[in-house]
């Protein structure tokens, strides 16, 4: 009877598809292009869990009881930049001590740029490339000089990513080595066919000409020649003062400004309430993905709505 159900079971064994013996590394990761990277490479391995509530700010954050859990069982954590997170310092020491680290963007291969001089001065007149620093708190809580960490913006850099978690996963399960190499290469190639569609697309006469309410996305700009005309840190607690208001209505009249792009934390009244009295369009952007489902997609998803965003201002121009 034994030989018998030997006979049966095998032939069904082999039709199936095989699975990993061993159990995939556990991985915490920061923020949602963060997971969607390291899902393309796990694939269907495994996928990371998210260590802040996602349409959080990455600035500052506590931690929850299950995120703490899931940093103090990772056997890796991989995150962008203590520039960016600064507060995760002691939880890694503490939480995460055992585990492999990997940030980001203090690989050796990362390009990286210095935050700039861009913010939009409230106080006096300036031409178009006198930007002075607006030394009002911002909403993300953070000052912007030294590295600006959101290296992400750049699927250059996201690449280049792709290879160093395939080489840390390969380390932690080499049993599956082949398979995180495999994944980081076709997810490689989806990106550079995803860069060379957008430049195409951000190939745009005449260029658009718009500003932001944080500095976050200078790596997108570089890459794809999108350069925005500075940036205005608003807060989106309390509307700002009348004067306020109407320097920055001068800015946007000043050096002709067609679209202004705020990000979902902000409330949709004070964004009226400011330009409503100007010619600009309103838009919303988010270099976070905060609203795209988590997943593989999401880095691709976030950086087509970047570009979207900037073809539908370059619509507005007037030829």
């Amino acid at each position: 009877m034994k030989q018998s159900l030997t006979k049966i079971t095998l032939p069904l064994l082999a039709g199936l598809p095989l699975v990993a013996i061993a159990d995939v590394p556990r991985v915490a990761v920061d923020i949602p292009p963060v997971y969607s990277l390291v899902s393309k490479v796990m694939g269907e391995l495994g996928k990371p869990t998210l260590f802040m509530q996602q349409g959080a700010s990455p600035h500052g954050y506590s931690l929850r009881p299950s995120e703490a859990q899931a940093l103090d069982t990772a056997e890796l954590v991989v995150w962008v930049s203590t520039d960016l997170t600064p507060w995760l310092s002691n939880p890694l020491a503490s939480l995460a001590s055992e585990a492999e680290h990997l940030e980001l963007m203090a690989l050796e291969e990362t390009q990286v740029l210095n935050y700039r001089d861009r913010s939009v001065a409230l106080t006096e007149a300036h031409d178009d490339h006198d930007h002075d620093h607006d030394h009002d708190h911002d909403d993300h809580d953070h000052h912007h000089d030294g590295l600006d960490p959101h290296g992400w913006l750049d699927p250059e850099n996201a690449r280049l990513w792709l290879d160093a978690i395939a080489r840390r996963l390969s380390v932690l399960d080499p049993e599956n080595a082949e398979i995180y190499q495999s994944n980081a290469t076709q997810a490689k190639a989806g990106l550079l066919d995803l860069q060379i569609a957008l430049e195409n697309q951000l190939t745009m006469q005449p260029a658009p000409r718009f500003v932001v309410f944080h500095d976050a996305y200078q790596y997108f700009e570089q890459r794809f020649d999108v350069p925005s005309e500075g940036a205005i840190s608003l807060g989106d607690a309390s509307t700002p003062s009348p004067a306020r208001i109407e320097a920055i209505q001068q800015h946007v009249l000043k050096n002709d400004i067609q679209c202004v792009f705020s990000e979902p934390q902000f409330n949709p009244a004070m964004v009226e309430n400011v330009f409503g009295d100007t010619p600009a369009v309103m838009g919303v952007i988010d270099p976070l993905g905060v609203e795209l489902p988590l997943g593989p997609t999401l880095y691709d998803q976030l950086l087509r709505q970047l570009a979207d965003a900037l073809k539908e201002c370059s619509a507005q121009q007037q030829p």
